[in-house]
């Protein structure tokens, strides 16, 4: 074992998730240096360091030391604090003013930094805020340096360390010592179990409330994330003896109620159709979501209905002008719309909602009402502006989202936009509705104003449900509370697609002609799945983008799962490998195992609603700027600059985001998406991979939103008869929602 000692004067590498650092160690001799290689989680060029470790003799690299451990040995002698000050560790101070500072303090240069930073002000060019920022510097390296080399012991990795650093700063130690399970709510990426482990290794609370607390709340937020609103009383305890199996009947009704009391838990009992009393259990926020919601929508509603006269005459108008013929259903559907507060028009592709919305927006504009458009996602937005000719934004931006953290248990963004500073429109207009979650439908509700706007819901009630909790479009619309209108009439036109035409099929639970020569929905019969990947590589890369005149990655590869061969994973490295292979040309960053290429099609994976995104001409000129990137939105990374360690990446509409490192977590390959990642966008293909895979997710609803994503060719690549059991599957996951009962409880008021 070998023991050095030296400055760190260069630094050739540096891993921030796994601390893996190459570095040049000054030597006993002038200009003498050794590279060293190891896990170093803090460490900066100018420090003076002891390192551990053996000697070994790289074939290409020469003699290196394989550093086992280190420690920080702070400076004691002038040379040495000088040479630390004027490394640029601490921002603000240079070599010149280094060299001041050491001059006037000596060896007691560390000691007046630390304790009398005021003093520092007494050398020319040292201002008294420079002084302060020298201090804080000094104290949050110390700091960070104590608590994450007490979290690596244990067992917190150095990536996490960092962020529960960021998040409770000098009472970190206190914090994860008295009770780890915070982490498990504070921290991303954190569950209960990896809470739990942390809990073992300090020891003492094997049998705690702080344990058995903790593994509820979680249960419940596992809850929300598979879009439950609730859970039923005996799954939350099924589910919680899971993680803790010695957690009897009496232990869980002692921690509810614990939770209950301090309101973070709320519990409502129904009546179920056999008569039974169920007792449903709500994180409180969601709780209150709901019966806001229930109510806000009865209110609209209630004030938007009125009778327009000759309603009649301007429904034929609007066709008139619009050289269009609606039918009898569709006519309907614009009287309904512009009479009632909350309206809701739902249908399948080719049914003729486009046609209906755009005639709903002429009679509104005929009377004299200013109508706004709106969806969930930037790719819904654009398309609901092309096929209108009227402007449509993110339901984000209509709400105005806030430069802010988020808040509250559920990550819930702020918009400007709520009852105080309400939308300044007579009517709202909302597509792709079945997208929207309980808690984007309830800020939109907060900003319309009851009798001033009125709101028209657009969506296919057959697709998926919105990734985030709740049911929003079905609970509405089962609440027979207000006016809906279902457009299932295929028009002339959409028949002569046979992607139309069996999505249909699908919904109604037949199956398409896979032998029919078609010129938009193929079927490749393959049963291996390495012949599938290998053909599926063809496909994106060559056959598609010739047949349809666009890019490969124009081309959505969708698939049910994110796991196995055929899932997102393995799919997005094949296809990266495939599409965008290495090169000398193309700067790349590795992170969390995943390699970032310039050239990469990336998608967010969580709504960042702080980020800031700039659209400029080709003149560099700036046209548009606002914050936030959300789940589900996909770009192009432009650059990759390892020197400022950020990514420039366009997403849809040419958004450029300046994409900090340490925000990658959030990031993946978008070359293959789930399908309930697509919802809401449209593309001019999608290929579709299937072989058999867990039932409750091979469904038949989640066979005809990937057919329905594409435009001009769908390709379904994989096993008849697995494509056929989907069909026949009609076992969606239920999602425990109250949205509905809350509708009906407040329509009796």
């Amino acid at each position: 074992m070998e023991e050095r000692e030296g400055y760190v004067e260069h630094i050739r590498f540096h891993s921030p998730d796994s601390g893996f650092t190459v570095l040049s160690l000054s030597g006993e001799k002038p200009g003498e240096e050794l590279t060293c290689v190891g896990s170093f989680p803090f460490l900066e060029e100018g420090e003076y360091i002891r390192v551990r470790g053996e000697l070994t003799r790289h074939s290409m690299y020469g003699k290196q030391l394989q550093v086992e451990s280190y420690e920080i040995v702070q400076p004691t002698d002038t040379d040495s604090m000088e040479r630390y000050l004027g490394s640029g560790a601490i921002k603000g101070i240079g070599m010149p003013t280094a060299m001041k500072i050491v001059a006037k303090f000596g060896e007691d240069t560390f000691r007046i930094i630390e304790r009398e930073p005021e003093s520092l002000a007494e050398i020319r060019g040292v201002s008294m805020r420079i002084a302060q920022s020298v201090h804080e510097q000094f104290m949050e390296k110390q700091n960070m340096r104590r608590v994450v080399m007490y979290l690596l012991q244990v067992g917190i990795n150095l990536n996490q360390g960092l962020k529960i650093y960021k998040k409770y700063g000098e009472e970190t130690e206190q914090i994860v010592g008295s009770n780890p399970y915070r982490l498990a709510e504070d921290i991303p990426g954190f569950g209960f179990r990896r809470s739990d482990e942390i809990a073992q290794r300090i020891g003492g609370l094997e049998y705690s409330d702080q344990r058995f607390r903790a593994c509820l709340m979680h249960v419940m937020r596992l809850g929300s994330q598979a879009g439950h609103a609730f859970l039923p009383r005996e799954s939350l305890f099924n589910h919680a003896r899971e993680f803790i199996p010695e957690m009897d009947l009496d232990s869980f009704d002692r921690t509810l109620t614990m939770l209950i009391i301090e309101q973070r838990l709320r519990t409502v009992t129904v009546i179920d159709e056999d008569g039974a009393e169920r007792e449903q259990i709500y994180l409180s926020v969601y709780y209150h979501t709901e019966l806001a919601t229930a109510r806000m929508l009865l209110d609209i509603d209630e004030g938007g209905r009125r009778v327009v006269a000759g309603i009649e005459r301007y429904v034929e108008k609007a066709e008139t002008s619009e050289e269009i013929e609606l039918d009898d259903i569709q006519r309907n559907a614009v009287r309904e719309a512009v009479e009632h507060g909350v309206f809701v028009l739902t249908g399948g592709p080719g049914t003729g909602k486009t046609t209906t919305i755009n005639t709903i927006i002429r009679v509104c504009e005929m009377l004299g009402r200013d109508v706004v458009l709106a969806a969930p996602t930037g790719r819904a937005a654009k398309r609901m502006t092309e096929t209108t000719g009227h402007n449509a934004v993110t339901i984000h931006r209509l709400l105005e989202v806030t430069n802010m953290d988020e808040s509250g248990e559920a990550g819930i963004p702020r918009f400007r936009r709520n009852e105080e500073y309400p939308l300044e429109a007579d009517v709202v207009i909302i597509d792709e509705v079945s997208m929207v979650d309980m808690h984007l439908m309830h800020s939109l509700l907060k900003a319309i104003v009851p009798g001033l706007t009125s709101l028209i819901l657009v969506g296919d009630a057959n697709q998926l449900p919105s990734v985030g909790p709740g049911n929003v479009l079905r609970d509405i619309m089962e609440s027979g509370a207000f006016s809906v209108i279902r457009l299932e009439k295929i028009f002339r036109q959409a028949e002569a697609s046979d992607i139309v035409v069996n999505a249909h099929m699908i919904n109604r639970g037949e199956y398409p002609d896979v032998h029919k020569k078609s010129k938009d929905f193929f079927f490749v019969h393959r049963m291996n799945p390495h012949v599938i990947r290998d053909y599926l590589v063809q496909l994106v890369k060559e056959k598609l983008p010739a047949y349809i005149g666009v890019s490969p990655l124009d081309i959505q590869v969708l698939t049910p799962m994110r796991k196995g061969e055929l899932g997102v994973t393995g799919l997005n490295v094949l296809l990266q490998e495939a599409l965008n292979p290495p090169s000398d040309e193309k700067a790349q960053y590795e992170s969390r195992g995943i390699i970032f290429r310039v050239g990469d099609k990336v998608m967010q994976t969580r709504n960042n609603y702080k980020l800031e995104w700039e659209v400029r001409s080709e003149r560099n000129t700036l046209i548009d700027s606002g914050e936030g990137i959300f789940n589900g939105d996909i770009g192009v990374i432009r650059e990759i600059n390892e020197f400022s360690k950020q990514m420039e990446i366009v997403f849809d509409d040419n958004k450029l985001v300046y994409y900090d490192f340490e925000l990658l977590e959030d990031l993946e390959h978008a070359y293959a998406v789930t399908i309930h990642k697509a919802q809401g966008s449209e593309y001019p293909a999608v290929v579709i991979p299937i072989l058999r895979g867990p039932k409750m997710l091979m469904n038949r609803n989640l066979l005809y939103t990937g057919v329905t994503r594409a435009v001009n060719c769908v390709l379904i690549l994989g096993d008849e008869a697995a494509m056929r059991s989907m069909i026949d599957n009609v076992e969606e996951q239920k999602r425990y929602t109250g949205l509905r009962r809350c509708i009906q409880e407040h329509k009796k008021l």
